[in-house]
């Protein structure tokens, strides 16, 4: 179910059931000669739409604009960056919207420079707006010393669940640690091209690799639908789990 199909209905419907809300946090990014600019927000939304097929869980619109970074390559190879704080001010105003409208399971998923589960800065960017959105609604909806009032004498027990406040909005990776070392994980290489291969075959065009000469692109000459495949059902499983 997508966010932008919704009526009020099934919105009262989700808080009701705290059906997980799953937006991607996607780029613009410069990612060589045969990879489109949008991979990483296309690997992140495949798999969150072949998700929706196992799993009820609502879609809410991408994210694409983001600090994405010039590690890559500067601004004039296509790759949109916005500043890291005014990207958390942004997101931070949609988090507020979301916990005001009364959903309280949220995940961000994120396939861009998350290495080894690495906090980079549009990763870090999410998190601190989603914990600044948290508090903010908590103070303005319950008052300061929210915390240390009677109501919350069981917040301890409650540290990770459902109940757990600072547990409505959730930071994860298209892959886990776990998932990337069973499959490999890279920049528009062997494994980012299979992946994306599997996805949106239209979105990899391997004969165009020579056009730009690039270290890190070297190894996308190794890239499979059969390896991409692999690693779809592998990061599925993870998100099944992770996503509840």
């Amino acid at each position: 179910m997508y966010l932008d199909f919704c009526f009020p209905r099934e919105i009262e419907k989700a808080k009701e059931n705290r059906t997980p809300v799953v937006l991607v946090g996607g780029t613009v990014e410069y990612h060589g000669p045969h990879c489109a600019f949008g991979c990483d927000t296309l690997v992140a939304e495949g798999l969150v739409k072949k998700l929706s097929e196992r799993k009820e869980i609502i879609i809410a619109p991408t994210i694409n604009y983001s600090p994405s970074s010039y590690a890559v390559g500067d601004e004039t190879t296509g790759t949109v960056h916005v500043e890291e704080n005014v990207f958390e001010e942004y997101v931070y105003n949609v988090f507020m919207n979301l916990l005001s409208a009364g959903l309280r399971n949220i995940y961000v998923v994120i396939h861009h420079q998350f290495e080894q589960e690495s906090l980079m800065p549009m990763t870090l960017s999410y998190m601190k707006a989603g914990k600044r959105a948290t508090m903010a609604y908590l103070e303005k909806t319950k008052g300061r010393g929210w915390w240390g009032s009677e109501s919350y004498k069981d917040y301890y027990e409650n540290l990770g669940g459902g109940d757990d406040p600072f547990s409505w909005i959730k930071v994860i990776p298209t892959m886990s640690t776990a998932v990337q070392n069973a499959t490999g994980y890279d920049h528009a290489g062997k494994y980012e091209c299979s992946i994306l291969m599997s996805l949106y075959p239209d979105a990899v065009k391997l004969d165009r690799i020579d056009d730009i000469k690039h270290w890190f692109t070297e190894s996308a000459r190794e890239a499979s639908r059969e390896l991409g495949d692999e690693m779809v059902e592998k990061s599925l499983e993870y998100l099944e789990n992770r996503i509840v």
